[in-house]
């Protein structure tokens, strides 16, 4: 055994290899959440969005990506270098703290590919499949590398200038998609009958089990970034268990109050919401900080989901109104909540420690989410003048299940055509005794 593989701690190993797992499976949880709150005639759509978006951020992550976010600063801690392009010298005895440094990528991966495929939810049932292939690739590199390094790199300037937290992803991952899928809804512009007609989702057990994934898989994604099996992991974990229930409740509390009745979608949104919101956080909170987080976030962005009919942005699946919104209420809080048994020694507002870290929490939000608005948002226009972004009107009115993939999600996918949410088709013979 070489002296590097000596320092490799078997029990930090084998937790982030299990958590490593269980990020890489929120994004087929994600494929699931976004196909189940689709119409029927986009559903395989929604779903391959999120699965391509596996293979085309793994492929740029291992060419560039990981060394240009974790490689040593190469640009006033906006940049890595290219020392490690395709994973040059990063050999099984390579060992980044306590873990292999190619584990330490892979679960670092799982981040970037399911921060690419939050995006699809806003620009759903209306974007091209071709310029979707293209966007996610040059974006990962474009958008979400840079951010990674700033937060998380060697040498970058949010973590090592700036000196704002950021325990597992407000930033990067939360922030940037929301911010990044406003950009693109722009640019796209809203679906055909955008506030006139129904677009309820489709199967809302589809969605409760997509967030039900999404939630076992956040485990792996908060506890896992202590990079230990450890008590920071432990309380990490714990944290993430409460705000997800805390948003739950709060979007329900919304929903009984404003509307009347408490809805299964509300449950899955305001589980998610707290789960977006505790992600920067988890690592600097209490639990009582989690169960204000959580609780904020469910009530916010519940609200917040609605705020797209009044401003004329058309984010179908609620990219912004989740992911941005509760990434920002996420990263600011840690400036109030945290406490120095968390973060070794930094303090939020509540507990003696001033406004300092809350004005820093305010300028990496800002920061990153001008930055990945103002690239997306050029970006989208590149592609959209050379290969044009949005789907042809008759292909959206069709579906893109049958347009483009030629499939349908089910046996009776003329459902997706305008016809209700549970109404049944009418066999042919029917049809023809009805007309006679």
């Amino acid at each position: 055994m070489s002296l590097a593989a000596q320092g490799i701690d078997t029990g930090d190993t084998a937790w982030l290899l299990a958590a490593t797992a269980l990020v890489l499976l929120m994004t087929p949880g994600l494929a699931l959440f976004y196909g189940g709150m689709v119409r029927t005639k986009s559903v395989l759509n929604m779903l391959m969005m999120s699965f391509v978006s596996i293979a085309l951020v793994t492929v740029v992550w291992l060419a560039a990506g990981y060394s240009l976010a974790f490689g040593d600063d190469a640009f006033g801690g906006l940049i890595g270098n290219l020392k490690h392009a395709g994973m040059s010298g990063l050999g099984p005895d390579s060992v980044h703290g306590t873990v292999p440094t190619l584990l330490f990528a892979t679960f670092q991966l799982t981040f970037a590919i399911i921060t690419a495929a939050l995006i699809s939810g806003a620009i759903a049932d209306r974007a091209k499949f071709g310029a979707w292939l293209v966007f996610v690739p040059v974006w990962a590199l474009l958008v979400y590398v840079p951010v990674a390094h700033w937060v998380w790199g060697p040498g970058g300037w949010v973590l090592d200038k700036l000196g704002a937290l950021d325990f597992a992803g407000g930033l990067p991952v939360e922030i940037t998609s929301g911010a990044s899928g406003l950009a693109l809804a722009l640019v796209l512009g809203p679906r055909l009958g955008f506030k006139k007609d129904a677009m309820r989702p489709h199967n809302l057990p589809m969605v409760v089990l997509g967030a039900g994934l999404l939630w076992f898989g956040w485990f792996g994604f908060n506890a896992g970034s202590a990079l230990g099996a450890n008590g920071l992991a432990a309380a990490a974990f714990l944290n993430t268990l409460a705000a997800g229930c805390t948003g739950l409740l709060g979007w329900l509390f919304v929903e009984q109050k404003r509307d009347g009745h408490p809805t299964t979608l509300g449950a899955a949104s305001g589980a998610v919401a707290g789960l977006v919101a505790i992600t920067p956080s988890c690592g600097s909170v209490s639990l009582l900080g989690a169960l204000v987080v959580g609780l904020a976030a469910g009530v916010v962005c519940s609200y917040a989901v609605g705020w797209k009919f009044k401003l004329n942005y058309d984010d179908s699946l609620d990219v912004v109104g989740v992911h941005l919104v509760g990434g920002v209420i996420g990263t600011l809080l840690i400036g109030v909540f945290a406490v120095k048994e968390m973060t070794g020694g930094t303090e939020g507002l509540l507990y003696g420690g001033g406004l300092a870290q809350l004005g820093k929490q305010l300028v990496a939000v800002v920061a990153v989410g001008a930055y990945a608005f103002l690239v997306t948002y050029g970006l989208g226009k590149l592609i959209d003048k050379v290969l044009g972004f949005r789907a042809d009107e008759e292909h959206e009115h069709t579906g893109l299940d049958l347009t483009v993939h030629a499939e349908t999600a089910y046996d009776h996918g003329v459902l997706g055509h305008g016809a209700p949410v549970g109404a049944s088709p009418v066999p042919s013979a029917q049809k023809v005794k009805t007309q006679a």
